[in-house]
This record gives structure tokens, C-alpha cells and sequence, in this order.
């Protein structure tokens, strides 16, 4: 298994944050990364997300969990391995939340190849959240 983790504290409460984790289509307002994205029901378990990468294939991703203002974890299916990103809130204070992002990829091949994708997965995870909670205070 590979993994990685990367985390942030802001003044923007839990639910300024899930608002936008869950305006899906306002996505590319916060991550510079993408060039188009579709999603095929409610922000919730089940529902799947097309996102596309700029200058990249799309990648279908699958929502497995979700916790009003508190957790999503969104799956992809890559090649035999599984990538599964966790995107978490913890509230620090009553004016404090952490934003965590986890990276967790697993299968048969995930410890040879994890290394290499892993990393290029989340290269940009710090500029993203930055944007992200810059966006979510206002």
C-alpha cells in the first residue's frame, strides 16, 4: 500500500468547506488542475464523478462514503489498483477546522507502482487545499 496525507488549518468553518466539496461542478474555482467535471447525481455515497485533468484522459471516480460536513472518500479504479482519497474535516476549535486530504492505494501491484503515480496524484494537494480554504473563509 502506498500512501499519503496532507493537511491544513483555517478559520472557515466545516460547513463553508463542505459547501464547496459538494458544489462539484464549482470544483475548478479552487483546483487549477481541472479542465472539466460532471457528476451523475447528489454529492453522496454511489454517485460517480467524471473529472478530467487538464490536458489528460478523464478519470471516473466513485463517491464510497460521505458525512455531511465532515468526510468524503472518493474511489478510482486504475489498472488493477484502487485509489482512494480521503477528504476530511476535523474542528480543531470552535473557530479552527483542519481540511486532511489521504491518499491510499492498494492492490496487487501497489507498492512497485504507487511510488510513481502516487505522487504525481497529489503533487498539487498543497496549492489545491490552500486555494480551497482561501475560497471557503470568504
Amino acid at each position: 500500500m502506498w500512501t499519503y496525507e496532507h493537511s491544513v488549518e483555517t478559520s472557515a468553518s466545516s460547513e463553508a468547506i463542505w459547501q464547496r466539496w459538494a458544489d462539484v461542478a464549482g470544483w475548478g474555482s479552487w483546483n487549477a488542475d481541472i479542465e472539466d467535471i460532471q457528476i451523475s447525481g447528489p454529492f453522496a455515497a454511489g454517485t460517480e464523478i467524471t473529472m478530467t485533468p487538464r490536458g489528460q484522459d478523464p478519470v471516473r471516480l466513485r463517491i464510497a462514503e460521505a458525512t455531511v460536513n465532515e468526510l468524503f472518500v472518493d474511489e478510482a479504479d486504475i489498472d488493477g489498483l484502487l485509489l482512494r482519497t480521503f477528504h476530511r474535516l476535523d474542528r480543531i476549535d470552535q473557530h479552527r477546522t483542519r481540511v486532511v486530504y489521504r491518499m491510499e492505494i492498494t492492490g496487487p501491484a501497489a507498492d512497485e507502482i504507487g511510488p510513481h503515480i502516487g505522487p504525481a496524484v497529489t503533487a498539487d494537494w498543497p496549492e489545491t487545499m490552500a486555494a480551497l480554504v482561501k475560497l471557503a473563509q470568504g
